[in-house]
């Protein structure tokens, strides 16, 4: 990948793909071409195959997913696989179609099964029954995988797919019904904070609502007021969190340094699970998470976990030895990029 070479970055707005596109910046990467959700619908095949066909890109970070944290996943069921499986279909097809050199998928480690071993090598993708709340994204994520795998194996192409654990970082979504669990932790117990203050218009801006009982009555729902925050679940499921421009620079690496073919072992008969694990190796439980960010945030009320809603898959852990291997590791620690991204949060431009 030369420095004037032609990128394209799916999803160059969200919280991957921004993050990918300001990494290739400082590294001195020039010639993008991006589109907005708004300007071009991934799931539009013709749409698709037209900007292909006018861009020509040479190489694809394929960024661009419709997701969400337990609940989105588990009401909006039927969106979640129909549009991401037309994402990658058009764009994984438009990219072989027109000659693309390298493309980079990115999955999630939601693809692993629900009682999967720990930490979850790639080995272990398929061996058994998925996580039910996020059955239909995963499905799509490992289709990705696997359309991948086969085009390059029938055609001969160059992409790899990569599965990076919980992100967090800068252009996160903080939705309060959408989010993943560490930026509605992030949220919720700043506008707790503001609650506890007394700061009432900090609190109306933050929400956009017209007045403070509007607010309250709103954050009432979340389980969020001056002197609490509840939280969903016990408590006790340990996650893994990966600072997004780490996962960036992990994803830029990789498509830099590393080919299809250094993704599986040559002498085995059949070729699978060529993915690549991306994350720390390192997890916490929830409910020491929120003790930080707690921390973090300044926020003196209680946490009240709230048994009765569901915790998910207790233990998700990667094994990132093959990442390591190929040449990679994080740099972000837990702690320094909450308090990066809790500061990005107050002070980014509503």
């Amino acid at each position: 990948m030369q420095k004037d070479s032609k990128i394209y970055i799916a999803g160059h707005r969200g919280l991957v793909g921004s993050a990918i596109l300001k990494n290739l910046q400082e590294k001195g990467y020039s010639n993008f071409v991006t589109r907005t959700h708004k300007e071009l619908d991934l799931t539009d095949k013709n749409a698709v195959a037209d900007f292909f066909e006018e861009h020509k890109p040479e190489y694809v970070f394929l960024a661009a997913a419709k997701v969400g944290g337990i609940v989105a996943n588990n009401v909006y069921r039927a969106d979640f696989i129909y549009e991401n499986l037309m994402i990658q279909n058009n764009v994984i097809h438009q990219s072989y179609l027109n000659g693309v050199k390298k493309l980079l998928f990115l999955g999630s480690t939601c693809i692993y099964p629900k009682n999967c071993p720990q930490p979850m090598k790639e080995d272990y993708l398929l061996t058994d029954t998925l996580e039910y709340t996020n059955e239909p994204y995963a499905i799509a994520k490992i289709a990705g995988i696997k359309m991948c795998e086969s085009y390059n194996i029938q055609y001969d192409t160059n992409f790899i797919s990569v599965m990076p654990t919980n992100l967090y970082g800068p252009n996160d979504n903080f939705d309060l019904e959408k989010s993943h669990v560490l930026p509605a932790l992030i949220r919720k117990m700043h506008l707790a904070k503001l609650l506890s203050e007394s700061k009432s218009d900090e609190v109306i801006k933050d929400l956009g609502k017209n007045n403070i009982d509007e607010a309250n009555e709103y954050l009432k729902g979340f389980g969020v007021d001056a002197s609490s925050v509840e939280i969903w679940g016990s408590g006790k499921p340990m996650r893994e969190f990966l600072w997004s421009e780490d996962m960036a620079d992990a994803c830029v690496y990789i498509m830099k340094n590393r080919d299809f073919e250094d993704t599986y072992d040559k002498n085995a008969k059949e070729i699978r699970n060529t993915h690549i694990n991306i994350g720390t190796g390192k997890d916490i439980s929830i409910k020491d998470l929120a003790i930080l960010i707690k921390k973090i945030v300044g926020y003196s009320g209680n946490l009240v976990f709230n048994s009765d809603k569901p915790d998910g898959t207790m233990k998700k852990l990667t094994d990132v030895s093959k990442l390591n291997s190929l040449g990679w590791k994080h740099n972000v620690e837990l702690e320094k990029g909450i308090e990066k991204m809790y500061n990005w949060y107050i002070n980014r431009s509503h």
